[in-house]
């Protein structure tokens, strides 16, 4: 069970950050204005709450691993949400980064 909350929360982690930095973006670069900019202030304080949640305490191997979420996760937002369409490299490479994630947070250690 601690691993399926570990995972949720990079997930929602990551939903805060992109989702965040996605609103700075519109708001910035695309003209929407400071309401969009301050949404997504508020989003990325999110995501820096969240991952205080993790239940594992070391704050490196955290911001480590979400590290590889986050590689995915911008690749996915980006298919969902802009109609960005990864090559296979892309694809090759955001699995490389989960499987970054699995080794650097689930490995059995001593």
């Amino acid at each position: 069970m601690t691993i399926l909350r570990s995972l949720a929360l990079f997930a929602l982690a990551a939903l805060a950050e992109i989702g965040g930095a996605w609103l700075v973006w519109q708001g910035v670069r695309e003209q929407r204005g400071l309401l969009w900019v301050g949404a997504g202030f508020v989003a990325l304080g999110l995501y820096g709450l969240v991952a205080t949640l993790q239940p594992d305490a070391n704050f490196g191997r955290i911001l480590a691993a979400y590290g590889g979420v986050f590689v995915a996760g911008s690749l996915a937002w980006g298919m969902v949400v802009d109609g960005f369409r990864p090559d296979r490299w892309d694809i090759v490479g955001a699995l490389v980064c989960l499987a970054g994630v699995l080794v650097i947070m689930y490995a059995p250690r001593a």
